[in-house]
């Protein structure tokens, strides 16, 4: 009987464990990735049809271009990561220049708001920082 108990324990964890990484998200396109990012700044921001337009073919290009090099499988990290900024920032210069100035203060606000919430979030994981020692 406990051999019937611990078998059956054993099979339902292992297809517990199978079936939950089964279910993971589907990975999106960039096409899906630009229109999502396209319609939040259009709610946040009340973009024009015009705007919308502009924002999406910047938003699409740029997620392409992380696609690819999500893609590239070269080890430098640092190369990446620059690589990586100096695109967010002509992303960002880009969308600037589509955008009413009063509409660039609301996405500043937003940009800024993002950061500091990441800033929690990094600081939360990190757990409590350690009292400095005192040296006698």
């Amino acid at each position: 009987m406990k051999r019937i108990v611990l078998t059956l324990a054993i099979a339902f964890a292992g297809l517990t464990a199978s079936y939950a990484q089964s279910t993971g998200k589907q990975k999106m396109t960039p096409e899906q990735r630009a229109e999502k990012s396209t319609a939040k700044l259009e709610k946040e921001l009340h973009l024009t049809a015009d705007q919308k337009q502009k924002v999406y073919a910047v938003e699409l290009d740029k997620y392409k271009q992380t696609e690819a090099w999500h893609k590239e499988t070269s080890a430098d990290r640092k190369a990446k990561r620059d690589q990586h900024m100096a695109s967010k920032k002509e992303t960002d210069t880009k969308i600037d220049q589509v955008l009413t100035a009063d509409q660039k203060k609301k996405l500043d606000d937003l940009r800024t708001a993002k950061k500091a919430r990441m800033q929690d979030k990094k600081d939360h994981h990190k757990g409590p920082k350690p009292a400095d020692k005192v040296q006698e």
